[in-house]
């Protein structure tokens, strides 16, 4: 019976080695496909620093945006008075409970081409809440970051002969920034397909601070609102956006935000220097292994992503109750 036992056991005895083998090259494989993706991150910004606004130490992008369990979004934003960093900021104020309850975004992180008093300034402006667990507020005054991200650098970036207002106005007319005037013309003659009720709130946010034109909506006493007068407009007051409503908030920006508060806002001589006068924006989410699930850079002025589009792409669908009971309970 012993020699019996021992002549199984030497005729199993290999394979089972070889089992075992398999084990140890499966968890070697693993462990290094773990390391690699750890370190690997969004391979586009990775190494690449900003300034952490509250904490007040460089971030490097790639790393910030592969967090283990945690989707991440990044907004490349423009310098603090530009059209197109003023709209996302609008947005994300407006779109933050839904891409944490339908895409599952975690973290938040805004780059602004700006000094740490322009970045918060322009948030204040929005009512943007920015700090520890709410969306993270980094500067980058040079624009590296953006660069490196591949965004639109406007027209003619490396001539240094030509002023870099004169290139801005040049932009205005689709020079180095193709889109400019689609998305501009929009703002006119509206949609009337896709809901952007984020102007709605951009436009509560105005009125409260006393922007001008103050007269688009009518708030209640307790500031919400009570009538979009854009909703009146016969025949198409029932588009998504109305004809002239984005173009009014815009209007509302430019006066309100980036004239009256340039001072506070402008970039200063190094930033215009480096270019970031006519350098364009954009926005990356990322699963938790760093790995673009959406990717957005800015084709012109005023033409910056489109967050219903995040929505489609990245989230999970929900019932309209199940999104008003959410959006409600982040709004408290």
């Amino acid at each position: 019976t012993v020699r019996s036992v021992d002549k199984e056991e030497q005729q199993y005895a290999p394979n089972l080695r070889r089992v075992q083998s398999l084990k140890m090259n499966f968890f070697v494989v693993h462990f290094f496909l773990a390391i690699i993706s750890a370190c690997s991150g969004f391979a586009p910004l990775q190494g690449v620093t900003v300034r952490s606004v509250d904490k007040e130490v460089d971030v490097d992008l790639g790393s910030y945006l592969s967090s283990p369990g945690e989707k991440s979004m990044l907004l490349l934003g423009t310098y603090a008075a530009d059209f197109n960093a003023i709209e996302y900021v609008q947005r994300l104020r407006y779109y933050l409970p839904k891409l944490r309850y339908e895409c599952g975004i975690q973290k938040f992180g805004l780059v602004l081409n700006a000094n740490p008093e322009a970045a918060k300034a322009l948030c204040e402006a929005v009512d943007l809440e920015v700090g520890a667990g709410k969306v993270e507020l980094f500067i980058d005054p040079s624009g590296k970051a953006g660069r490196s991200f591949g965004v639109g650098r406007g027209w003619l970036p490396d001539n240094e002969d030509i002023n870099p207002f004169l290139k801005l106005f040049g932009m205005l007319w689709g020079l180095g920034a193709w889109a400019t005037l689609p998305a501009v013309i929009g703002g006119y003659i509206g949609n009337p397909f896709t809901s952007q009720k984020w102007i709605e709130d951009a436009f509560v946010v105005g009125m409260k601070k006393g922007r001008w034109p103050d007269n688009a909506v009518e708030l209640n006493e307790d500031g919400s609102i009570k009538v979009n007068k854009f909703d009146e407009l016969p025949y198409v007051g029932s588009w998504g956006r109305k004809p002239l409503e984005l173009a009014t908030l815009r209007l509302q920006s430019m006066i309100g935000i980036s004239l009256k508060q340039w001072d506070e806002l402008a970039p200063d001589q190094s930033a215009l220097d480096s270019g970031i006068l006519t350098q364009l924006g954009g926005c990356v989410v990322c699963d938790e292994q760093g790995e673009a699930l959406f990717e957005w850079r800015d084709p012109g002025i005023c033409a910056v992503a489109n967050f219903e589009d995040i929505l489609r792409k990245v989230g999970k669908a929900k019932s309209d109750s199940e999104m008003e009971e959410a959006v409600v309970g982040e709004t408290r």
